[in-house]
């Protein structure tokens, strides 16, 4: 069973940084589509970022281009978002998914799940990420 642990969220004060940290339980990271997702209260999970497994393809939702950087460490079997200059519309609960398998190019499979929300498995506990003064 695909299991995530997300970590790292806070209250944060607009401007500031928070990197969170997304571990596999169970199954390895290395060949998978990874992809941070968001949900403000009363919307839709929202794909924020999403790295590919091997060629670095990555995807940044228009809304975080330019603050979120997104990275893995394989050593660790983790993903990690770096996300800096917070905004109050920042806030939500992060969670992490993966994409499901499929024989396309990587960047398909980062736009796949990323933008249409092709991920395996259920959701996680998350981590609650509060921007705010």
């Amino acid at each position: 069973q695909l299991q995530f642990v997300e970590s790292g969220g806070g209250l944060v004060q607009p401007g500031g940084s928070l990197r969170l940290s997304c571990a596999a339980s169970g199954f390895n990271l290395d060949y998978r589509t990874i992809g941070w997702f968001r949900q403000a209260p009363g919307k839709e999970h929202e794909g924020v970022s999403c790295i590919s497994s091997n060629d670095g393809s990555t995807y940044y939702a228009d809304s975080v281009k330019g603050r979120f950087t997104i990275s893995r460490d394989k050593a660790k079997n983790t993903v990690y978002p770096e996300m800096n200059s917070l905004k109050p519309e920042d806030t939500g609960v992060y969670y992490c998914a993966t994409g499901r398998p499929a024989k396309v190019p990587e960047y398909i499979q980062v736009f796949r799940l990323c933008v249409l929300s092709e991920y395996e498995g259920s959701w996680g506990q998350g981590t609650q990420v509060t921007v705010s003064s």
